[in-house]
């Protein structure tokens, strides 16, 4: 037998390398299926290469692509984006994008569902996510629904299916080719798999508790059923958890009564998480079926809901069906359902320190990044991340690498814990203004642990082959099994590929007043 050639030094340094992607703005495509100033974005994408970045992420909004009507499909705008994509060499990431765009944090294009679902909900607004007080939500349509055949005899999970087919046959040289590397399945509200519990279109505000949103008919009769089958037909939905800026303390289900810990709370908050969990199942299992040997990574994405973490009741993780608490672990049952489909988990909140956000919101981003990634490792499944707001300072972007590589670099080959990838919101012209496109670039050659831009995933142990079938349906019993608290892994207090600190955040600032 040969013997291995021993690694270089080089070789051990690039299995540290993070790959980072960059979000593409909301609007790139228009409402109206145009590519956008083509040449503008040429000349941007052109810049994010130069500077080392791996590869775009885009949404692909089913509100323009099936706009026309049921099953009518135009992919061309797309398209021709994924080409430009393509010649500028660089990677792709497409969200699966089956919500609105408009009305949460960072919306400034407004993209809603297609018209004929809409003038569905016209006659049947209980299509939508519902709250107690009767209001409804069209960024996405209820989860209630799922197995509704109410648009055009098709159920929403089949339009779900149908669309992800569509975008497979349409794109199929973009996938043989390796363009595109991650799907990215929308599951929720800014394509998340949560509620829609704190939604700014309802004058909801930082740090409001948000509210449970399973209102509407076809999920009020699941929970009726549900509490039937368990013996409990007098149980009702709470109505008792107040409104979407109230404090934890001055509600009946969070505060005075603790209604969150009797047996009744207990039953309604695990049929609500639990009713999440099947929803991403099920519409994975399609994905999975639908780019079945393609040679791309599936994922889902999770919201970093990081305020009132570090109060015992966790009120906005379990409005949003994170149900989250110290003794009951509600992250971890999600990893488990994803692993089945051979799915990554991305999560936000990335950029996020516990010291830069305020002691009454009971905030703890750090303490939550750590328990959703520990999650995920535990489970054996890749992790990915993303930042929740636009940053361009040094502090948020060490931040972002702690948590990519949370005990530093190895010298001696692959780190102990690292990120699968981390994308960076958002390319917009505040990025690539000269100040601070330089600290992006340093950051860029951080996360890539100091070496340079490496075109082949393989070097750095990305070893993406043909999509295999999801495993077996993962009993609730065993889904259940992942919520038992476990403590986190160790993070290191600060990162070793840091790109500078205090000193260099004086010069930047001193820079920028000269301007």
């Amino acid at each position: 037998m040969q013997a291995q050639t021993p690694l270089t030094d080089n070789e051990k340094m690039l299995a540290n390398y993070v790959p980072i992607h960059v979000m593409l703005p909301l609007g790139v495509v228009t409402v109206d299926n145009a590519l956008e100033d083509k040449a503008g974005l040429e000349k941007q994408l052109k810049e994010l290469r130069a500077a080392g970045v791996d590869g775009v992420m885009v949404d692909v909004w089913w509100g323009i692509v099936e706009s026309q009507g049921p099953n009518q499909y135009d992919w061309t705008a797309y398209r021709s984006l994924f080409q430009l994509v393509e010649e500028c060499g660089l990677k792709l990431q497409a969200i699966m994008s089956f919500h609105q765009c408009g009305g949460n944090v960072g919306d400034i294009v407004n993209i809603p569902l297609p018209q004929w679902v809409l003038d569905i909900g016209e006659s049947d607004p209980d299509i939508f996510y519902t709250n107690r007080t009767g209001n409804r939500n069209k960024e996405y349509l209820s989860l209630g629904v799922d197995n509704q055949p109410l648009f055009y005899g098709r159920t929403a999970v089949e339009i779900y299916r149908d669309y992800m087919k569509s975008f497979r046959e349409n794109m199929s040289d973009f996938l043989v080719d390796g363009l595109i590397i991650d799907i990215e399945v929308g599951l929720g509200p800014a394509g998340e798999l949560r509620y829609p519990s704190y939604p700014q279109n309802q004058g909801w505000v930082f740090p409001g508790i948000g509210e449970f949103q399973c209102y509407d008919k076809y999920l009020k009769a699941e929970f009726k059923e549900a509490a039937t089958s368990a013996g409990h037909p007098e149980w009702e939905l709470p109505d008792n958890a107040g409104t979407y800026n109230d404090t934890p303390e001055s509600t009946e289900f969070f505060g005075s009564n603790s209604t969150y810990l009797t047996e009744k709370g207990k039953f309604f908050l695990t049929w609500y998480s639990n009713t999440l969990l099947s929803h991403g199942d099920q519409i994975l299992d399609e994905a999975n079926r639908a780019f079945l040997g393609c040679k791309v990574k599936l994922a889902a994405k999770v919201s970093g809901i990081h305020w009132w973490y570090k109060a015992d009741n966790h009120a906005a993780e379990l409005t949003a069906g994170y149900y989250n608490l110290k003794d009951r672990d509600g992250y971890r049952p999600i990893a488990r359902m994803l692993s089945r489909h051979h799915a990554m988990l991305n999560f936000t909140c990335l950029e996020m320190r516990d010291s830069e956000q305020s002691g009454d919101a009971k905030s703890g981003p750090q303490e939550l990044v750590q328990q959703v990634l520990s999650g995920g490792w535990r489970e054996n499944i890749e992790v990915a991340g993303e930042n929740a707001l636009s940053r361009y300072d040094r502090d948020g972007y060490n931040q972002i690498l702690l948590n990519a590589r949370p005990n530093g670099v190895s010298k001696e080959g692959q780190p102990n814990l690292r990120m699968y990838g981390v994308t960076y919101l958002r390319l917009s012209d505040d990025l690539l203004q000269k100040t601070n496109f330089n600290i992006f670039k340093t950051f860029v050659k951080k996360m890539h642990a100091d070496q340079d831009y490496c075109p082949d995933p393989e070097k750095y142990s990305h070893h993406i082959g043909p999509l295999e079938r999801s495993k077996p349906k993962i009993s609730i019993e065993d889904l259940l099994e992942a919520t038992e608290p476990m403590e986190p892994f160790p993070w290191d207090k600060e990162t070793d590929m840091s790109v500078g600190g205090a000193i260099a955040n004086l010069i930047d600032k001193i820079f920028s007043i000269f301007k």
